[in-house]
Order: C-alpha cells, then structure tokens, then sequence
C-alpha cells in the first residue's frame, strides 16, 4: 500500500514537474519572441533608411552618368559634323573642278561638231559633183557605144553567169573524178574481199515442180476410178495436179512451196510403190509431211553451221529451213540468204562494223518469205513481227526493217545489209527476169534519158546496167554535159527501182564539115 502511495506520488510530481517545465519554456519562447520582434522592427526600420539613402545616391550617381554620356556625344556629334562638312568640301570642289572640264570638253564638241558640218557640206557638194560627172560619162558612153545600161548589165550578167557555170563545171569534174577515182579504188577493193570470201554458186539452183512419170498409163492409175485418187491427193496435200497431154509428166501447180515439196514427195513415193487408193495416199501423204518437217528443220540448222550463228530460237530455225524451198525471179530463198549473210559479215569485218549483227541480219532479212504466203503484208513487214516476236534484238530487226528500205537506216550494220541483199540478186545469172519487166526497165531508162533538153538519142545497153547518150554538140557543151549527166543521173534515182547501179554516158562529138565545090 505504501509503495502504491509512494509510486502516485513519484507519477504526479513527474506530471507537475512536466506542466511546470512546458509553462516556463512557453513563457521563456513568449519572451524572446517579443524580442526578436523588436529587432526585427528595428533591422527593418535601419534596412528601410539605409536603402533609400542607397537609392539617392544611386539616382545622384546615375544622373552625373547620364550628364557625362550626353556631353561625350555632344563631342562626337560635333566631330561628325565637322567631318562631314570637311568632305562635303572636298566633294564640292571636285565637282567645281570636274564641271570646268566638261565645259571645256563641250566648247571642243561645238568646235569639232562645226567642222563636221563643213565636211558634211563638203562632201555632199561633191557626191553632187561627182553624180554629175557619172551621168554626163555615162551618156556620153551610151552614145559611142549604142547600148543602154539594162542591156549592158544583162549582157554582163549573162558573161559573169556563164563564166561561174564553166568554172562550177570545171570544178565538179576535178572534185568528181578525184572522189570517184578514190572511191572506186576502195569501194573494188572492199567489195572484190567480200566477194572473194563468200564462195557460191555462181547460179542458184531453182526449184522445179514436175513430177516424171514412167509411162503414160500411170497417168490414169493416178487419176483413180471417177476420179477419187487425183481428188484425195488434191485435197490432203492442197496442192492442184495438172495432167495434160505432155507426156509421162504430172505438174504440181500450188501457192505453198512447202505444200508442193509434200506432195512432190507423196506423188512420187505413190509412183514408186504402185500401190495407188486413198487410203494408201493418206498414209504416204503423212510419212511425207513428216520427212519434209525433218528436212526443213535439218536446213535451217545446216544453214546456221553454215555461217556460225547460234542462240536462235527454234521457230525461225524452222522459219530459215522453210526458204529452201522458196524462191525469187528463180533464185532460191535460202542460198540467197546465206550468201547475204556471208557477204555481209565480210562488209561489216572491213568496214569496221559489227560483223555478228551483219551476219544475223543477212540471214534473217528474208525470212518473212517463209511464211508470206499465209499472213498478209509484205515480207519485211512479216520479217519483222516475227523477229519481234521471238525476241531478236533491236538492231538486227531494224536492218531487217531497212533493207528495202522501208525506213531510213540509222546504223551501219542496216547500210550493209542493203548492199549484200543488192549485191547478192544483181550479180550476173543471179535472178531470171521475165522478158515484159525486161523490156519495160530499158524503155523507162531511154525514156528517162530523151527528155532532157540537148539529148539527141539515148540506148540502154548491158541489160539496163548502163545508158548511153548521144547530144548534140551545138546545144551542149563539154562543161554542160557534165552537169547533163548528173541530172540525168538524179531523176533515175528517184524515178525507177533496180537493183545495183546503172552507168550514165554522155557523148558528145566533135563535127567538121565542109563542102567541095
């Protein structure tokens, strides 16, 4: 019990010692805040003094600032000013000294103007004199001479053109006979190589459609009963067979070459057999068809070993085997297209041009002839499709596309294609031309020739490759019948179609006559 009153009591003394110890410090805080209010007043009050006397002086020092700022640029205006006006001055008398020279330079003008004016005067009295003069001598040598000034110009324009046309002549037969005589030289040389290289028949063979018979009564074994053998051959082969009076001998008469060749084949197959009915004709007309496929595949890749080309796609090696059996005023197709090829490659080697794409060419610028008989155009037309279609490339369709022609060649290889394909069908037995087409070349050539002024008579000779024309010595000259033969030369360019080239001659006589009396 004792220690329960022992420990309260030890619990409220610590309680008022606790209250008394808060009151005290509370009060003690009180205390100093009261007096550090007091300073704080007191700090602020001397701050507040402090500061405006700082700010007065601060105002006092800014206002003799700005006192010393205005006087420095009172200083420097003014010096400015006197600069300026120092220059000024110096500007001013440049002027005055550059003004008394310009009115120096003008009292110059007046003087040298005046004298202008006197030689003005001068002159023009004597343009006046002289005019004069010009038209007294000038009557004066109307009346000696007896002709008038428009017929003294036109006689001495007439001399003066005349005199041109001489030396014009005169210089395009030195220009032309040196050009021609290099040229030629060249052109032989170039054209004798290419030549020499291609080595081909000098004739192509040409593709004969008769089928020989070995008696004449194989004739009727051929016709069939009423009729029926002639008519299934006719009608499978599409190719008509013409049986007439001319002994043992049967002709094929169709547009298709390839068409004919199979049924040259059949017919012949039949004949050997003896064995001839329509059904033996079926079987013979397939075996047929499938040896001359062979035979024109077999062509066409002989006809690429044969110049050296590879990397064709196989539809034009098929297209290259089908000209074997294709031919032009009797020249076969194929043979004429490797010996284009050849000639072509050897043009193109010496002339500096690509021979691969000339050979290419060469052998490809025909090729429409293969099918043209099918599609309607013309050959190079069809030529083209076709090598555009199979994806040759774009120089060698263009050569192909020009070598009639057709368009402007634009390359080398294309020029040189032109002349192999000329070369190739105007050389001697080369083509067979029939006897009207013949005539008409060389009528055309004379006619061509009569209608120029002077000619007296004209002859086409050498089967069109050259005319030679007769003039008559009192209307034309020698000089003239230079530029005679030139336009002669001209107008059959442009007015006829050959193949090579055609000689013009001019011949001009020298008569001498006299009489005995």
């Amino acid at each position: 019990m004792n220690a329960i009153l022992v420990l309260a009591i030890a619990v409220i003394t610590i309680v008022i010692g606790i209250i008394a110890g808060y009151i005290i410090r509370k009060i003690q805080a009180e205390g100093k805040l009261n007096n550090a209010e007091s300073k704080a007043k007191e700090i602020i009050e001397t701050a507040e003094k402090e500061a405006i006397t700082k700010q007065k002086e601060a105002i006092i020092e800014a206002k003799e600032q700005i006192q010393k700022m205005k006087e420095k640029m009172h200083e420097a205006i003014t010096k400015e000013e006197r600069d300026r006006k120092s220059e000024w001055g110096q500007v001013e008398k440049r002027l005055h000294v550059k003004e008394d020279m310009l009115d120096k330079k003008q009292m110059n003008l007046d003087v040298k103007e005046e004298s202008i004016h006197q030689q003005e005067a001068y002159v023009e009295e004597m343009v006046k004199k002289t005019n004069e003069l010009h038209d007294e001598q000038l009557d004066k040598l109307q009346s000696l001479s007896g002709i008038s000034v428009e017929k003294a110009k036109e006689y001495l324009l007439n001399n003066v053109e005349q005199e041109i046309r001489q030396e014009t002549a005169m210089l395009i037969k030195v220009v032309k006979e040196k050009a021609k005589e290099e040229a030629d030289k060249e052109a032989k040389e170039i054209v004798v190589r290419a030549i020499q290289r291609c080595a081909t028949d000098h004739v192509a063979e040409a593709t004969v459609y008769v089928v020989n018979l070995p008696n004449d009564e194989m004739k009727g074994r051929i016709i069939g009963r009423e009729g029926r053998n002639i008519r299934s051959i006719e009608t499978l082969t599409g190719v008509d067979l013409i049986i007439d009076d001319t002994p043992e001998a049967v002709v094929l008469s169709g547009f298709d070459p390839v068409r004919r060749e199979i049924a040259r084949i059949t017919l012949e197959k039949l004949i050997t057999d003896g064995r001839i009915h329509p059904g033996r004709i079926e079987e013979t007309y397939e075996k047929a068809k499938i040896e001359v496929e062979k035979e024109i595949k077999e062509a066409g890749e002989q006809a690429l070993l044969e110049v050296g080309i590879s990397r064709i796609h196989p539809e034009l090696i098929k297209l290259i085997g089908r000209l074997k059996y294709r031919t032009s005023y009797g020249q076969n197709i194929l043979k004429h297209s490797l010996e284009v090829a050849h000639l072509a490659a050897n043009l193109a080697f010496d002339l500096g041009a690509d021979p691969d794409i000339a050979r290419r060419a060469g052998l490809l610028h025909d090729i429409g002839k293969g099918v043209d008989h099918e599609i309607e155009g013309t050959h190079v037309e069809i030529g083209v499709n076709l090598l555009q279609k199979y994806k040759e490339s774009k120089a060698v369709i263009h050569a192909v596309e020009a070598h009639h022609e057709d368009v402007e060649p634009e390359t080398m290889e294309a020029v040189i294609v032109q002349i192999a394909d000329s070369l190739s069908a105007a050389r001697p037995g080369a083509r067979r031309e029939t006897l009207e087409s013949y005539i008409k070349r060389l009528q055309k050539l004379e006619e061509i020739a009569d209608g120029f002024d002077g000619v007296e008579k004209s002859f086409a000779i050498q089967a069109g490759r050259e005319v030679r024309i007769m003039v008559k010595p009192d209307s034309v000259d020698d000089l003239e019948a230079i530029n005679l033969t030139r336009s002669i030369v001209k107008e059959i360019e442009s007015e006829m179609d050959y193949p090579g080239q055609i000689k013009v001659m001019v011949i001009r006589e020298t008569r001498s006559i006299e009489y005995a009396k």
